[in-house]
């Protein structure tokens, strides 16, 4: 998500940006503001495995087939690499 989202931002924009940040908090805190920042996104993705091993684990007890989730699991893959084929050739260029 991150990386579609840093697309849309051009290198002026960043440089603006981290310009405020630096005014805004100072360059001694930054450090620890990217700190807490990465620790809040590792909380974030473990609490959404922990929540899809839950469901998982539920829909097993239920008998409910999920199979099918790794056959949707592989498409997604499979358009991701395809696209970052084309991106990189249009970075590239």
């Amino acid at each position: 998500m991150l990386s579609t989202i840093i697309l849309f931002i051009s290198g002026g924009e960043i440089f603006f940006i981290m310009f405020i940040v630096v005014m805004v908090f100072g360059a001694d805190k930054i450090p620890g503001i990217a700190k807490g920042l990465g620790k809040g996104m590792r909380q974030l993705k473990d609490a959404t495995e922990d929540i899809k091993k839950e469901i998982q684990k539920s829909a097993e007890k239920q008998g409910i087939d999920t199979s099918f989730t790794d056959d949707i699991k592989n498409e997604i893959n499979k358009v991701k690499k395809n696209v970052d084929e084309v991106t990189g050739v249009v970075k590239r260029k």
